[in-house]
C-alpha cells in the first residue's frame, strides 16, 4: 500500500528552495534568540540596580 500524499521528486534539485528556506529560517531563529537572551540580561542588570539594594 503506497502512502499517495508523500511526493518524493525524482529531481533532488527541487530539494534546493526548501534546504535555503530552511537555512533562513534557521538563522532567523538563532539571531533572535541571541537578541532576546541580550535584552533579557540588559532588563535583568536593570533590575539588580535598582532593586539590589532593596533586598539587602
Amino acid at each position: 500500500m503506497m502512502m499517495e500524499f508523500l511526493y518524493f521528486p525524482e529531481d533532488k534539485s527541487l530539494y534546493i528552495p526548501s534546504v535555503i528556506m530552511l537555512i533562513i529560517f534557521m538563522v532567523g531563529a538563532a539571531i533572535t534568540m541571541y537578541l532576546i537572551k541580550k535584552a533579557s540580561k540588559k532588563e535583568e542588570e536593570k533590575w539588580k540596580r535598582e532593586y539590589d539594594d532593596q533586598l539587602e
